[in-house]
């Protein structure tokens, strides 16, 4: 991100940090510098499919739009959402403790998916809107399975951390 901003004609000039203390620009290389040495995932940062190993998905927006992407394997229905600008908070950050990433899954496609675990079905005792074939869409992964699958986006969410705040 930030690379090396101390120049030469910088390098003996001196910087004074907030605690007063005196740190010479000749001991430092850089400003900044990452602790890990692994890059962060954020929510709706997609991987691209290899050639020949797309998968659809097909989503139906509020309005009645259907948008279909091609995704790789491995991709929650969350990230690849939030990735195309669809309207789907994930107010949790995907981690199954909030309901606004309720889908409604096509019925074709809903006996190709894992069982929702007691997590995800306490989570879904909370979303608007409640289907047989609701699933949240952060514990929702793309495999070969449910190639072409289609979900719907309810028509609202509740997101009951921040109702019950006002």
């Amino acid at each position: 991100m930030f690379k090396n901003i101390l120049t030469n004609s910088l390098s003996k000039q001196i910087l004074r940090t907030n605690h007063s203390r005196i740190i010479s620009t000749n001991q430092i290389s850089f400003i900044y510098r990452s602790f890990s040495i692994y890059q962060p995932v954020w929510h709706g940062h997609l991987k691209t499919p290899k050639p020949g190993e797309e998968l659809k998905v097909t989503f139906i927006e509020k309005d009645g739009n259907q948008k279909t992407f091609d995704v790789a394997e491995g991709e929650t229905l969350l990230d690849i959402a939030q990735g195309h600008n669809l309207d789907m908070e994930g107010a949790c950050g995907g981690s199954c403790a909030c309901s606004t990433c309720h889908v409604i899954v096509d019925p074709d496609y809903y006996d190709a998916i894992p069982e929702p675990e007691d997590d995800e079905n306490d989570m879904l005792d909370l979303a608007y809107g409640l289907t047989e074939t609701s699933r949240l869409g952060c514990q929702v992964k793309m495999k070969k399975d449910i190639d072409g699958i289609r979900v719907a986006l309810p028509q609202m969410t509740r997101n009951v951390s921040s109702n019950d705040l006002k």
